[in-house]
């Protein structure tokens, strides 16, 4: 299997990259891996125009990062999202992302499996629960087959989920994935 995962975080070598490396490591036993941080993209936002849907090939008009991101979209059998939690929701580089898959090509792509990776600086009970259920929503409206998620609150700063015990449990997920 082809997995992309997708890195929401600025932050270089941050709880986030390092949560989707231990992803990674298991998941590239017995699939071709790949991540993206998505910081490096340099994807501007939707807006809304809904151009792509007349446009040849259905792409954006937008001539920026996302034209990398598609291609590594379609050529991927899952999608992994690994984000920071910023104020309840993805951080804004991720969200731009899930925002520009607004486009008919997306039903042109492999994508069938997917998996949610979430660091925050909080414990609180709800600081995963808006991320969750956008992720819910979108695994239903596509029909994918969620393969897990990972959500480890109380990591602030960088580094401080070395030695979580969610760092194993994300290689587990990744290596039971073929």
């Amino acid at each position: 299997m082809k997995i992309l995962i997708l890195t929401g975080s600025p932050r270089k070598g941050g709880n986030t990259d390092i949560l989707a490396k231990a992803f990674a490591d298991g998941a590239s036993i017995n699939n071709e891996v790949e991540i993206l941080s998505v910081n490096d993209c340099k994807v501007d936002p939707c807006i809304g125009c809904n151009t792509c849907f007349t446009r040849e090939g259905n792409r954006c008009f937008k001539n920026d990062g996302m034209q990398t991101v598609y291609d590594k979209m379609a050529q991927a059998d899952m999608l992994v999202v690994a984000s920071p939690v910023y104020f309840y929701g993805v951080s804004a580089q991720l969200k731009n992302i899930i925002d520009r898959c607004h486009t008919p090509m997306r039903k042109g792509f492999k994508i069938k499996n997917t998996a949610l990776l979430l660091v925050a600086a909080s414990s609180g009970n709800t600081v995963f629960d808006a991320i969750v259920r956008q992720y819910e929503l979108i695994v239903d409206y596509f029909h994918f087959d969620d393969k897990g998620r990972i959500l480890v609150g109380g990591v602030n700063g960088k580094g401080d989920i070395a030695g979580r015990k969610e760092l194993e449990e994300a290689y587990k997920l990744g290596a039971a994935l073929c």
